[in-house]
């Protein structure tokens, strides 16, 4: 058992003061507020909130950070330039890289990751002698950083979606694809779920499996949470349209796919009838706020969405910016620029979404600082030049990764003042990055 006495901490009502929160097993077990701190407690200055979700990440997209910019163009020239990165992973580059993007992750105050996980095999598409290779590369990343993962293991079998219809895969995508819906359940079957890691499923787009291949997933899935790509750009709905009748969510439904587990990633672009299929559905959307302005995607229906009640989450997708207050604060921003309305969004609601809804999407039940929830903690200065003199209550409109201090997975504090048990932060990254450079 331990017992974290927080110098302030959002609980699922209101900030509250001297909260002590017990742990035992990984989960909380008991929360007493007004108190004061008592021998052995281990002290969290600042205000402690709930670990949060990042439910939609591309690891190794870290490494188009600032690299991108130069000649202008769009999410498919951009996608070029991503494949080309692709080159320089074998499993080791890819354990190293995952480890300094999951550690900035810790850093920055997320607790938990939904990689979206689609490399899966040597160039040319030859598998590794084991199958799985990547997928374990990246689960022993995050247990070395300290989050948690929830594994979305991708299905990615054609090359794209054109008027004509489904394309066949080019060099690069081969390592994507295990040539059939039938042979990526029977290697994602190898793999097991741990204390801190769940193994999720994905189809990667409705331009990567046909709808056959969709509708055959849908029935070999089981019980994992399924994210999908959908809906990201114009370009895909009209080719949708145009090869099936059917926008994307609307196709997605035919194959059986939508439902309480399904989640949407970016549902950028959604007619209204989407919008009514997404409510009825009880199907989640993950926004990535950082990620659709930086790609110049658009910006999603997210007050539409939350009219119906589609639960929304948060993720950091290509990694341009990983930071879980900015994708809070870019929800909201963006819904401001649409609406030319300040407050779309409750403070109540953008915590939820940055915490409860992620950890939901994932196969988790936590993100509440509660009693039964999964102990995960993230505290942050208030006294720094970003939060000082902000309201508590708001200090998500103030703060940034840089002013997460401590965190706290599974009961466990995995950093410290700032300090992670792998190095110094900055020297974690910088040395995941150089791995990957080294290699080229």
């Amino acid at each position: 058992m331990t017992a974290y006495w927080c110098e302030h901490a959002q609980l699922p009502d209101k900030v509250h003061r001297g909260v002590q929160v017990v742990v035992e097993g990984g989960r909380i077990t008991d929360v007493s507020t007004e108190t004061k701190p008592a021998d052995g407690d281990v002290r969290l200055r600042g205000l402690v909130l709930p670990g949060f979700a990042n439910a939609h990440s591309h690891a190794f997209h870290r490494m188009l950070r600032g690299r991108t910019h130069a000649d202008g163009g769009n999410f498919w020239s951009w996608r070029d330039q991503m494949y080309a990165v692709t080159s320089r992973l074998t499993p080791d580059t890819y354990f190293a890289l995952a480890r300094g993007v999951f550690v900035e992750m810790v850093a920055a105050g997320y607790t938990v990751v939904g990689e979206f996980h689609y490399l899966h095999h040597g160039p040319g598409g030859k598998p590794y002698d084991d199958p799985n290779a990547m997928g374990e590369a990246l689960m022993a990343a995050a247990d070395e950083a300290g989050i948690r993962l929830t594994l979305l293991d991708t299905c990615y079998l054609t090359g794209g979606l054109s008027a004509d219809g489904h394309l066949p895969l080019d060099e690069v995508q081969t390592r994507f694809s295990d040539g059939s819906v039938e042979a990526w359940a029977q290697r994602v079957s190898a793999l097991r779920d741990t204390d801190t890691v769940r193994i999720g499923a994905a189809a990667h787009s409705v331009r990567a499996l046909t709808g056959e291949q969709l509708a055959e997933f849908a029935t070999v899935v089981g019980d994992r949470p399924v994210h999908a790509h959908v809906s990201e750009q114009m370009a895909e709905n009209l080719a949708t349209q145009m090869v099936y009748g059917a926008s994307p969510v609307e196709h997605l439904t035919d194959a059986g796919l939508l439902g309480e587990r399904f989640t949407a990633v970016h549902a950028t672009h959604l007619s209204e009838d989407d919008l009514d299929l997404m409510g009825r559905s009880g199907a989640g959307a993950c926004f990535c706020p950082t990620t659709e302005r930086d790609l110049a995607d658009g910006i999603g229906p997210g007050c539409e969405l939350t009219e119906r009640d589609v639960p929304l989450s948060l993720g950091s997708d290509q990694h341009a910016v990983i930071d879980p207050f900015e994708e809070i604060r870019g929800i909201e921003m963006h819904e401001r620029l649409k609406s030319h309305e300040r407050g779309r969004f409750t403070l109540s609601r953008l915590l939820e979404i940055a915490t409860t809804n992620g950890y939901r999407s994932l196969g988790w039940d936590g993100g509440r600082i509660a009693v039964g929830s999964l102990a995960d903690l993230v505290a942050i200065r208030t006294d720094s030049r970003r939060t000082g003199g902000v309201a508590l209550s708001q200090a998500v409109f103030g703060a940034t990764g840089a002013d997460v201090t401590d965190v706290v997975v599974a009961g466990r504090r995995v950093l410290s003042g700032g300090v992670h048990p792998l190095g110094p932060v900055d020297d974690v990254v910088a040395e995941s990055i150089e791995a990957v450079r080294r290699s080229s």
